[in-house]
């Protein structure tokens, strides 16, 4: 591990950065510009990612992830990358947590996309 620097700021370096990526894929989505599979697939093969962002929000879980935007709108309301998608909020409230319930935007079994 590497510690490095930054100001205080919402999620520090890596989650500021991380979590409006896994938004913005989640708004790809939700406006049907490409499916989760290609939102996947281009961000591990373009950007040599391990997993892409939709995989990855499902391995994180729905709940953690809604809950973390939740508390950053709340501080900064006005800050347009933590706009929280709806298609995040209806699977939360259907209880489509991801990786942990076994269904998200995918469907899991254990640590594995099924």
């Amino acid at each position: 591990k590497v510690p490095v620097a930054c100001k205080d700021t919402p999620g520090f370096v890596v989650n500021r950065l991380l979590v409006p990526y896994m938004v913005q894929s989640l708004a790809l989505l939700e406006r049907g510009d490409a499916t989760k599979e290609d939102i996947d697939a281009a961000m591990q093969h373009g950007w040599g990612h391990p997993m892409g962002p939709i995989t990855l929000t499902d391995y994180v879980g729905l709940d953690t992830t809604l809950s973390i935007l939740e508390g950053w709108v709340a501080r900064f309301p006005k800050e347009p990358a933590f706009a929280t998608p709806e298609g995040l909020r209806k699977k939360v409230a259907e209880k489509k947590l991801g990786r942990k319930s076994g269904e998200g935007f995918y469907k899991w079994q254990g640590d594995k996309k099924v």
